[in-house]
């Protein structure tokens, strides 16, 4: 079964790549009737898991970097895919200011799971990183709330 909203951008892992996802997002998830606030912390997200593809996954080469936004009931489903040196320990990834370079926060996964309803990560080393961030539109949570 195919989507009937996607967008599939395929791009080489270079620091353009993350304004390319960004701009992406935003006009993507402005498109299905996100608030501006929800696109704000879309492109946060976006920009992160593009960002640890682009310093992370690919630290001494230039690889493809896959971002998909399909459309969800109320809300979007957002994958950064790449086939780069992957993550030896997800969980200690994931932790706040944790990085295995002295000149970066650690905060990617931190924000992406604050800006977003759900996050997977998946990784395998040498294989590279799925990262699925699904965030749903606030007045659809409101409503099924109710």
């Amino acid at each position: 079964m195919v989507a009937e909203n996607y967008l599939r951008m395929e791009m080489t892992s270079n620091p353009d790549a993350v304004g390319m996802g960004r701009l992406a997002v935003a006009h993507f998830a402005g498109s299905l009737g996100f608030s501006m606030a929800e696109i704000e912390e879309l492109k946060v997200a976006v920009s992160e898991a593009v960002t640890n593809a682009v310093v992370h996954g690919y630290p001494e080469a230039i690889g493809i970097i896959r971002i998909n936004l399909t459309e969800l009931e109320g809300g979007l489903s957002v994958e950064v895919v790449d086939e780069g040196v992957g993550i030896a320990d997800i969980r200690r990834a994931r932790e706040p200011n944790y990085s295995q370079d002295p000149e970066r926060m650690g905060l990617g996964f931190v924000f992406m799971e604050s800006f977003t309803d759900q996050l997977q990560v998946q990784s395998e080393p040498a294989r590279g990183t799925r990262v699925l961030m699904v965030k749903m539109r606030e007045e659809q949570e409101k409503e099924e709330a109710q």
